[in-house]
């Protein structure tokens, strides 16, 4: 029987094993620098701020919400009924005026799916 291969199988399997062991290695090697660098970077934070620093409430208590009547409506210039869609300025919302209506469209002839032209 030839051992030679059976050697050498052994060697690989081995060697991957210790290149595993390495890889560990490395890994914890850098996990352990990280912490030393946070520990590092966080001495030199300044503390937590203490109870005495922190807001406190005022001597009245809580604030609570005021409600108050707004002022009418038609003072600040709107109408008494309110605005309709149509009646309101575009407001970069104009549309487009390349295509007339569908139903214009179909009462001049036109189809209105395919446009005109179609």
């Amino acid at each position: 029987m030839d051992t030679s291969v059976h050697n050498l199988a052994v060697d690989m399997t081995l060697t991957n094993i210790g290149w595993f062991g390495i890889v560990g290695l490395l890994i914890v090697a850098v996990l352990i620098a990280a912490f030393v660098l946070g520990a590092k970077v966080r001495a030199h934070e300044p503390p937590p701020p203490t109870p005495d620093s922190q807001p406190h409430l005022p001597a009245g208590g809580a604030v609570h919400e005021v409600r108050e009547q707004p002022e009418d409506r038609e003072a600040r210039g709107f109408p008494a009924g309110g605005l309709s869609p149509h009646q309101m300025g575009g407001y970069g919302n104009g549309g487009s005026t390349a295509r007339p209506h569908p139903e214009q469209a179909l009462s001049e002839g036109e189809s209105a799916v395919h446009g005109p032209g179609a």
